[in-house]
């Protein structure tokens, strides 16, 4: 019988993942810490993915903290929810995400990042790739995310991978769901690590395939348009022919059974008017991949 839920039910707290109230919302007691960070200033063609931080934050106090899966309570860990970074400028916010991601890790926490466009990934995985010395990017996308600069910015939401390619302590990039790109970023592309969304079999082989091209830390981040554009039309970028929700989810349980996910960014929610769903999937893929990742005992 499952047991009674130790804070009860309801919405919980405004503004806090989960709505969730100390001692499981708290700084000090928390094993995990959701960073939000609303930045939406190089997208071009659809913005506002600076309003998904607080979409699915509040999406995130309607749902159900038991896992059917993992039959667990990962709240119990402690899920904290950090203050915003609030900059106007990419390089502004690329450094203070940075250094309030190594904090955290310094702390010994947890860190799920939040967005915002892709562009803000880069810093998170560069304090990863730091504290763990080596790091794989295992990143689902639809778009490739190679391009050396984008419109003279080499910053942009469409560069973010190629900067991270830069990264020294980035052992390598495991690409997943893609089904757009320029002709530009083919030089870039590592085609050896990356699964194109069209050649992935329905019988799951391409689970195999990728997890055999994992090893060491694995650090994920999760463009939202990795999905099918039915599944999550809430992006600035949708693009069809992507990814379903058990597809994703059967990848991430093996990830997390397999490996060792050390950090995660869920990014490019685009929150749209009268539609909820894609918030709260949102919302529900960081608390199943948090469940994943503290429960894999139980996969």
């Amino acid at each position: 019988m499952k047991e009674k839920h130790p804070i009860g039910q309801g919405h919980g707290i405004a503004g806090r993942f989960g709505g969730l109230p100390d001692p499981y919302g708290s700084e000090e007691q928390a094993q995990i810490v959701v960073l939000p960070v609303p930045f939406d200033k190089t997208t071009t063609y659809q913005k506002g993915s600076d309003r998904g931080p607080a979409a699915l934050i509040e999406a995130s106090r309607n749902m159900e903290l038991y896992d059917i899966e993992t039959e667990s309570e990962v709240y119990l860990k402690g899920i904290y929810t950090a203050p915003a970074i609030q900059e106007q400028t990419s390089e502004k916010m690329l450094e203070a995400t940075y250094h309030q991601t190594k904090q955290f890790l310094d702390k010994g926490k947890f860190v799920v990042t939040i967005g915002g466009e892709h562009a803000i990934s880069y810093a998170p995985i560069r304090a990863h790739a730091e504290h763990y010395e080596k790091l794989t990017v295992l990143q689902f996308d639809a778009h490739a995310d190679l391009q050396e600069a984008y419109e003279g910015n080499p910053w942009s939401h469409a560069s973010v991978m190629a900067r991270v390619k830069e990264l020294p302590n980035v052992t390598k990039i495991i690409s997943v769901g893609i089904r757009s790109m320029s002709s530009e970023e083919v030089p870039n592309l590592d085609k050896a690590n990356t699964f194109f969304a069209h050649a992935l079999d329905g019988e799951g082989r391409w689970i195999d395939e990728v997890l055999a091209r994992l090893s060491g830390p694995i650090y994920i981040t999760f463009d939202l348009d990795a999905f099918d554009s039915s599944l999550m039309p809430s992006t600035g970028t949708p693009e069809p022919g992507g990814l379903l929700w058990n597809q994703a989810l059967g990848l991430l349980r093996r990830v997390a059974a397999e490996q060792k996910i050390v950090g995660f960014d869920i990014i490019e929610l685009l929150p749209m008017s009268g539609n909820a769903a894609p918030d709260y999937l949102a919302a529900k893929l960081l608390y199943k991949l948090l469940s994943y990742r503290f429960h894999p005992n139980r996969l």
